[in-house]
């Protein structure tokens, strides 16, 4: 079963509930779920500014090809 059925199957069992002390769990799940921290908050600066430089090199057209790349740095591999 892929992940957006069992989604409509979850969305269709919680649509059917009556019972509240799921219904509070299920949104203490999802209040404890919207406060995670995202990802790009646990960088390191050196490594947000990285990432900063890379989607700059990206727009400004200073990107290779996946056999450019392979090229250059095949020895490494």
């Amino acid at each position: 079963m892929n992940i957006q059925t069992e989604k409509l199957d979850l969305i269709e069992w919680i649509s059917r509930l009556n019972d509240t002390s799921i219904i509070e769990k299920l949104t203490k799940i999802k209040d404890d779920y919207s406060k995670s921290k995202d990802w790009w908050d646990s960088l390191k600066k050196e490594e947000m500014e990285s990432i900063d430089r890379g989607l700059k090199d990206f727009e400004e057209g200073r990107v290779f090809s996946h056999d450019s790349a392979r090229n250059i740095y095949g020895k490494y591999l």
